[in-house]
Formats: C-alpha cells, sequence, structure tokens
C-alpha cells in the first residue's frame, strides 16, 4: 500500500474502538470516541471497509471508498453499519458479538485501469462499472477463497449482480486499489 502503515498500537485502538461501539450499542450507551488529539495517529482519511466474522464465516461488511474524516470517527460508523446494515445478514444480537471477530481494511484510493493484466489477486482490491451496476471485493477475498485473477474478475462481475464475464464487456470500468488488513484474530482481541 502506498499510504503510511498504521503502527500497531494504532491498529489496535481502532480494532478496539469498534468492540467498545458496539457493546455500547447494546448498552444503548452513546458510542465511544478516542480523544480528538490522537487524530494524527491515524493518518490522513481514508476508505475502509469494517467486516465481522463469526466462526470464521462472514456476517457482515460495509465500508467507503470515500474518506470520511479521521480513521477514529469512520470505524464506529462503519462497525455499526456492518453489525446492522448489511442487507445480506439479519441484524447482530447481543449474544452474537463474543462470538465476533472484527477485520478492518484501510484503502489506498482506487486506481483506474485499462488491462486486466494488471490485477495481482491478493494484492489488489477490485471495483467494477458497468450497465449501472457496481461491484467491489476486498484484497483478501482472493486470498480467503483462492481465486486466481479471471476468478476473481468473475467474482466481482458475480457480486454486480452481473454475469461472470461482464468484466470483459468494452464499456466495463474497472479499479484496482491496495488494503491495509487488520483484525482481531491476530491475536489483538
Amino acid at each position: 500500500m502506498s499510504e503510511t502503515s498504521l503502527s500497531e498500537a494504532a491498529r489496535r485502538e481502532l480494532l478496539d474502538l469498534a468492540r467498545r461501539c458496539l457493546e455500547a450499542h447494546f448498552r444503548r450507551e452513546p458510542p465511544p470516541r478516542l480523544s480528538s488529539d490522537r487524530a494524527e495517529a491515524f493518518g490522513e482519511p481514508r476508505g475502509l471497509f469494517v467486516t465481522l466474522h463469526k466462526k470464521e464465516q462472514l456476517r457482515g461488511c460495509i465500508g467507503t471508498l470515500a474518506p470520511e474524516g479521521d480513521l477514529s470517527r469512520a470505524v464506529p460508523r462503519f462497525a455499526l453499519c456492518a453489525a446492522f446494515e448489511d442487507p445480506r445478514f439479519p441484524p447482530l444480537e447481543p449474544s452474537e458479538l463474543p462470538e465476533c471477530t472484527i477485520e478492518i481494511s484501510v484503502l489506498s484510493p482506487p486506481r483506474r485501469i485499462t488491462d486486466a493484466a494488471e490485477i495481482v489477486a491478493g494484492r489488489d482490491g477490485l471495483i467494477l462499472e458497468v450497465h449501472g451496476r457496481r461491484g467491489l471485493l476486498l484484497p483478501q477475498v482472493a486470498i480467503e477463497w483462492g481465486f486466481d485473477r479471471e476468478r476473481f474478475l468473475a467474482e466481482v462481475s458475480k457480486k454486480a449482480g452481473l454475469p461472470p464475464d461482464a468484466w470483459r464487456a468494452p464499456e466495463a470500468l474497472l479499479w484496482i486499489f491496495q488494503a491495509e488488513v487488520f483484525g482481531e484474530e491476530e491475536g489483538l482481541k
């Protein structure tokens, strides 16, 4: 990733913040915040996704490509969105939270490409836009599922609700991005 990497301490703070935010929600308390003087630890605003896994299965994932202020403000928002607004899953129940691990993906700015050969599965995330539809897959999806470039392109097409070969359409637009990925499964829970 071309952006400056987050320190291990900043990663732990963001993961802890995401978990405390979900815990506070279930207690009907206001979300916790980090002190504003810590914003410099998180660098420039960047796109991000928050992913919840329950017993190593996806339980929710929502984020944004658009930087929305410093990460300490965006992480709580998208932790709540991943838990309660991912349309693929019912809202998270309080009893599920202890079984969930949190993963945060901090994104580099997307870069438009014109040749799919530029894509490196496992390094690059993909965005496909074609026929008014859009699909996005984070870089770690290719690793988790063992996708090569062709399969990754087919899966991002399907994610957009299109046939697997939609990425080949002459009007298809492709972007790649990288992500700094860290989660509680790394022993940070």
